[in-house]
């Protein structure tokens, strides 16, 4: 399997890797059928993702992955980071093998699933 020298970086040196204390949002997913399971989490000021970071047990795509939508996310508005697709990660880690797209879909799943968590929690705050 053939993977990019930017993909290889990512899962060599992942960035804003590792368990975040009091999150504001947690975004759990996983894919049964390749075990890869990822969490995201994000703390927020003034509707900005000012932290981010992720846990991935997976392969090297899947952390790869990870890493990336923790890089694309971070300073940017909740509804900007709502819009980060899995196709922006591939592009940014120029390609990945077309068994392992699931990985970057897993990715923004669980940037979604955190900012979904996010809203969530804030609602629950104002009702009461």
């Amino acid at each position: 399997m053939e993977y990019t020298e930017k993909v290889l970086e990512y899962f060599r040196n992942p960035r804003n890797m590792g368990k975040m204390e009091n999150p504001d949002g947690v975004g759990r997913v996983g894919n049964p059928v390749c075990g890869d399971v990822m969490e995201i989490s994000i703390r927020v000021k003034d509707n900005r993702i000012e932290d981010i970071k992720f846990e991935t047990f997976g392969c090297g795509a899947a952390i790869a992955t990870s890493s990336v939508v923790t890089e694309l996310a971070r300073g940017k508005t909740l509804e900007e980071a709502e819009k980060i697709t899995n196709q922006q990660v591939v592009e940014f880690l120029g390609g990945l093998p077309p068994v392992k797209k699931h990985c970057s879909l897993l990715a923004e799943e669980g940037l979604k699933a955190a900012i979904a968590d996010y809203r969530a929690r804030q609602a629950r705050k104002k009702a009461g």
